[in-house]
């Protein structure tokens, strides 16, 4: 019998929860380190007791975070209020209170800029940041929706990667905001060395609080008309608005990867419930204009 079918053979007998036998060659997928290893050139790694994934289990236990329909305090049904009023009068205001409309509101992460300015003026797009607002404009308008606004963050690089998108977009109001503005929304988990310090994320947080408490919620109910929004921002912002949107820990925001001029597209429900329908969409650009910067 040849080693690799006698291996196999030890597999199939010993069985998950015991052991896992593994030859030579798989050791870059487990890393050097990994696991003992024998004379004959054989990687050993215990199985945990009780094993997960033990047969019969093959299904992973929920988390116990349910979703929370008043994430955007925007509910009808939580007022206090309406405890002291009759049934009717409750009745008449939830149905008078309840949105209608669903909100699709589109993240755009600023294109390709220049890393070597020392003020936020002097980092402008590149001449391929450029090219990648023109794609991302050319995008958005072959969509063919009816957007009603396009909000941007006040920093240099944001504000000219939305000027561009809006030459495609004719008579799509532009805003300026500065709570988008780039910075740290949170220490990540797990953590980076290199990250900012403890004051930063402190107050860089707060204000990305505030422009997700803004912009990111259930349509009001006098809204009668589903609505697509623009904000055209930087990766930490977007990265931890998906976060916060879909009540996932928002310590992980730095586990997500953005390129430049991507599309996330989240939508709101009247209910409140939210679906992320895109992250970081960049497909509609050719490989060679793609970049992460």
């Amino acid at each position: 019998m040849s080693f690799r079918r006698a291996v196999a053979a030890a597999c199939g007998l010993a069985g998950g929860s015991a052991l896992l036998l593994c030859a030579a060659e798989s050791r870059e997928y487990f890393g050097d380190n990994r696991g003992g290893r024998s004379k004959a050139g054989v990687g050993v790694l215990h199985a945990a007791h009780p094993s997960p994934w033990a047969p019969g289990n093959h299904s992973v236990q929920p988390s116990g975070y349910g979703w929370d329909n008043n994430w955007d305090k925007r509910d009808p049904t939580s007022n206090p209020r309406r405890k002291e009023r009759s049934k009717e009068e409750n009745s008449s205001e939830a149905e008078n209170s309840k949105p209608t409309a669903t909100r699709h509101i589109f993240l755009i992460r600023h294109s390709q800029y220049n890393l070597n300015g020392n003020r936020d003026r002097e980092k402008t797009l590149t001449p391929l940041g450029r090219e990648q607002a023109e794609l991302t404009g050319q995008r958005l308008a072959a969509l063919g929706l009816q957007y009603d606004v396009l909000i941007h963050s006040s920093m240099a690089r944001a504000t000219e990667t939305a000027n561009i998108i809006s030459r495609y977009l004719p008579g799509v109001e532009l805003v300026s905001c500065d709570l988008l503005r780039e910075g740290a929304p949170i220490e990540p988990v797990p953590p980076v060395s290199h990250w900012k310090p403890e004051a930063v994320y402190h107050e860089d947080g707060a204000r990305i609080e505030a422009a997700f408490r803004r912009y990111i919620h259930r349509a009001e109910p006098k809204q009668k008309e589903d609505s697509y929004e623009i904000i055209v921002c930087h990766a930490n912002v977007i990265r931890y608005f998906v976060c916060r949107a879909l009540q996932f820990p928002p310590e992980g925001w730095l586990r997500l990867g953005l390129n430049n001029g991507s599309i996330t597209w989240l939508t709101i429900r009247p209910s409140g419930r939210v679906a992320l329908r895109a992250l970081g969409d960049s497909g509609f650009m050719p490989p060679d204009k793609v970049t992460r910067t």
